[in-house]
């Protein structure tokens, strides 16, 4: 048997908050109090990946600490069917549903208020729309490796439709662990990147249950495809109309050119990030897709900075 990790420490604790939006009683992960906010320090509100949770954004929190001070309120969700929000009874979710989610959470917490938004990879496509289509809500907004989906052919619609109707007929289920050391052995596996320490830690966030029988905190449903097909300009409409400076940042070693088989370059990919009308560009060296894992200092760096920039 291999010997425990020691866990990740870390510096400044987050605490849980939990609020009802469209029905559903949604998680937050919570940095500092309310009475940090000013004008010139408004909330940081963070939004994870597909299969990801809101704790995840730690070790750039605890970064950001490093340079700044406590001084910043942030809070990160846990979207729907993620981490410890509430799955709602469905086979099947839509992705505008994460949008009035967000749109509700941010009402609900901040009303009149602006935020600086963060989001990451999935997290980063929703920052994105919102932020177009509810440009007054957003001062700074920040996409971390948010890329978008290769644009879609109609003619494969049909083909869509019919794989997920044989998914829906399929039961779905996410992997089991015996403990949470087995748990951050694969967190290591999908990121070679992340230190054992931190997915030691990360591990206790990501999942949970009794031992021999943990279960990723996350809905199996995530898993069936999407039968909309993905309208690239559609989203593009939404990114012309954002109105907050835009800090965009991928990892150099990030390889969506090879996920998506050459169906989707990076050159095609800036193409439509040039519709938006301010955007600073960051490239993380020795960073792949988990950037917030693999170079939380230096991101913490360019966020801090800027955050603070008049």
């Amino acid at each position: 048997m291999s010997e425990p990790q020691v866990s990740y420490t870390v510096r400044r604790p987050g605490v849980s908050q939990f609020v009802e939006a469209r029905g559903l009683r949604h998680h937050l992960t919570c940095w500092g109090t309310p009475d940090l906010i000013s004008a010139a320090r408004p909330p940081l509100v963070m939004v994870h990946g597909y299969m990801d949770v809101g704790a995840s954004f730690q070790f750039l929190v605890d970064c950001m600490e490093r340079l700044e001070g406590p001084t910043r309120y942030a809070v990160a969700l846990d979207l729907r069917g993620y981490g410890r929000t509430q799955s709602p009874p469905t086979d099947a979710y839509w992705f505008p549903d994460y949008l009035g989610d967000l749109d509700a959470v941010l009402r609900g917490l901040f009303p009149g208020i602006s935020v600086d938004l963060l989001g990451h990879s999935m997290g980063g496509n929703i920052a994105m729309i919102y932020a177009g289509v509810r440009a007054a809500q957003i001062r700074r907004l920040m996409n971390l490796e948010g890329f978008g989906l290769p644009e879609s052919d109609p003619a494969d619609a049909p083909a869509r439709y019919a794989l997920w109707l044989d998914q829906l007929a399929a039961e779905q289920a996410m992997p089991s662990f015996a403990d949470h050391e087995a748990v951050a052995r694969r967190l290591c596996r999908n990121n070679p990147r992340l230190p054992p320490s931190k997915a030691a830690w990360l591990a206790k966030h990501w999942a949970a249950g009794a031992e021999g029988q943990l279960k990723v905190l996350g809905d199996a449903s995530h898993k069936r495809v999407n039968p909309i097909l993905y309208r690239a300009r559609e989203a593009e409409a939404c990114w012309a109309r954002i109105t907050a400076k835009v800090l965009w940042v991928e990892g150099q070693e990030s390889e969506v050119e090879r996920f998506w088989g050459g169906r989707y370059t990076l050159a095609e990919f800036h193409r439509r990030l040039a519709v938006v009308p301010q955007v600073q560009r960051e490239i993380l060296a020795e960073a792949g897709h988990m950037l917030h894992h693999d170079q939380p200092e230096v991101l913490a760096g360019h966020v801090v900075e800027f955050l603070s920039a008049t």
